[in-house]
């Protein structure tokens, strides 16, 4: 996975050499604030890295050492 950001834009390729261009401003849009915390949903995550959530999760789960302990948390009801 190759990401460049050039301008307004942020470039994202894989493996396969698909390449997805995307404007910065698009990306802002997919950033919430939730209880004071600036946050992406894993599903926006997904997409801008062209995985399945799932796996994303699945990234993180088995990773948990290479993560701050505030970078990654699941909202609950509560």
């Amino acid at each position: 996975m190759i990401i460049i950001e050039q301008e307004n834009n942020v470039i994202v390729t894989n493996n396969k050499t698909n390449i997805q261009n995307y404007d910065t401003e698009n990306i802002k849009n997919l950033i919430y604030t939730i209880r004071g915390k600036q946050v992406m949903l894993d599903s926006d995550v997904a997409m801008l890295y062209h995985y399945e959530t799932k796996y994303i999760n699945l990234a993180v789960r088995r990773n948990k050492d290479r993560f701050p302990e505030n970078f990654c948390f699941q909202l609950s009801e509560e």
